[in-house]
């Protein structure tokens, strides 16, 4: 008997080594996955895969090497202030291998990865942080608010009614109101937007969201409008103006807007490289950054393209989409590959029906204009609807299909046809 109960013993105990022991490898290797993600380097084949995670742990080591010591704070949020996040990411990646736990490395992963628009990996930090401290409706809030950004729209709303703190209320019906819109819940959105106070300038600029969509242009201009008199000179306010402009096919007042937005952005922002490429000038890219996306460039510089293009100023159309911020072409957003295939289509008809082609295989977007929220986290927390001109599936293979038919594509019909099965 007591040989069996040694047995046992040892039994159990081997069992929760093994499992322990596969708990710490999967930590690391969720750490390597995050190493690779920043790496940046391409691994086709296992031994690059294997040179990538040497790299990636090397930048990792190096990174974390340069804080000096019993300066980690003010090196961490020095870093922050200069808006170097992806190197901020090495060095809390490396430190939540050590303290896997840790609330501080955690939120400031949260958001690093949030300003950087790695949305799913923001929501991943904060669930997390909302598990280790579920008193802090913050997180709560934050976590709800990545999953929106991440376009989680179920998880975000289950997530949402996990906050019951009755001072947060005003920020859920945001949160809510974004949700319902983007599942195409005009009705619910609506009635959510009416709950917040009337003097909110959310309020309006939710309600101009709502008008645009039911195509009531001039209404939603007189929203935007509004609150832009209230809160000053904003890029997305701003944009949307111009946006509505352009519908309603004045294209003048519209330009104006766009030329504000364009020129604030260049003062503001000289390191996005307004109009380098145009030039010639070889510059890297700069990423899809939260800062990017507050200065409404690469919005703006599409709207102005559109309007080039609809004034038959091609030449135009093509300096509007080389004018804005470099990006490379894995980062670049739905509506500018789309313009680009079609602006570009005389003088490099092979790569535009790649592009087209391209778009067509990804998930469509809603038809016409969609709503996004545009949240700030950690500093200053709030949601506001914000319209985003975006390519419809309908549009880009009308492009396409009208492009084969000029072109003279062989067997254009059943392509056609396959796209649209």
């Amino acid at each position: 008997h007591v040989c069996f109960y040694v047995h046992v013993a040892v039994t159990v105990a081997s069992v929760y080594v093994y499992f322990f022991a596969t708990y710490r490898t999967i930590l690391h290797m969720y750490a390597l996955y995050n190493n690779l993600k920043h790496a940046k380097i391409g691994c086709a084949t296992l031994n690059s895969a294997t040179f990538c995670v040497a790299v990636a742990i090397h930048r990792q080591t190096m990174a974390a090497a340069r804080v000096p010591e019993g300066q980690y704070t003010q090196t961490i949020y020095g870093m922050i202030k200069e808006q170097k996040y992806s190197e901020v990411v090495q060095i809390l990646t490396a430190e939540l291998q050590n303290h896997p736990k840790s609330r501080a490395a955690l939120s400031l992963l949260g958001f690093c990865y949030y300003r950087l628009q790695e949305f799913s990996s923001a929501a991943d930090c904060y669930e997390q942080l909302t598990h280790i401290h579920p008193e802090i409706d913050n997180y709560k809030l934050y976590y709800a608010q990545s999953l929106f950004k991440a376009t989680s729209y179920p998880e975000a709303t289950k997530a949402s009614f996990q906050i019951e703190n009755p001072t947060y209320q005003s920020k859920i019906l945001k949160l809510q109101a974004g949700i319902k819109f983007e599942e195409e819940d005009t009705q619910n959105a609506k009635s959510l937007v009416e709950q917040g106070p009337s003097d909110d300038p959310d309020t309006g600029i939710n309600m101009g969201c709502i008008l645009f969509k039911e195509k009531q242009y001039e209404e939603a201009y007189a929203k935007f409008n509004g609150a832009m008199q209230i809160t000053g000179f904003r890029a997305d306010l701003s944009y949307n103006c111009a946006l509505c402009y352009y519908m309603v096919k004045q294209y003048a007042p519209s330009l104006k807007h766009i030329a504000e937005i364009i020129e604030k952005g260049i003062k503001e922002h000289p390191e996005l490289s307004v109009g380098m490429t145009t030039e010639g000038v070889d510059i890297h890219s700069v990423g899809n950054t939260q800062v990017l996306h507050d200065t409404a460039l690469v919005e703006a510089f599409n709207l102005k393209a559109a309007i080039e293009y609809q004034l038959k100023n091609y030449e135009a159309s093509q300096e509007a989409l080389t004018d804005m911020p470099p990006r490379s072409e894995e980062e670049l957003d739905p509506v500018t590959l789309h313009n680009q295939a079609l602006m570009n289509m005389a003088d490099n008809p092979t790569q535009g029906f790649e592009k087209f082609q391209f778009l067509l295989q990804q998930n469509p977007c809603p038809p016409g204009t969609y709503v996004h929220a545009s949240t700030c986290i950690q500093h200053a927390v709030y949601l506001h609807i914000n319209i985003v001109y975006y390519y419809t599936i309908i549009e880009t293979f009308a492009n396409l299909l009208l492009l084969y038919l000029k072109y003279g594509v062989k067997n254009c019909y059943i392509v056609c046809v396959y796209h649209c099965w």
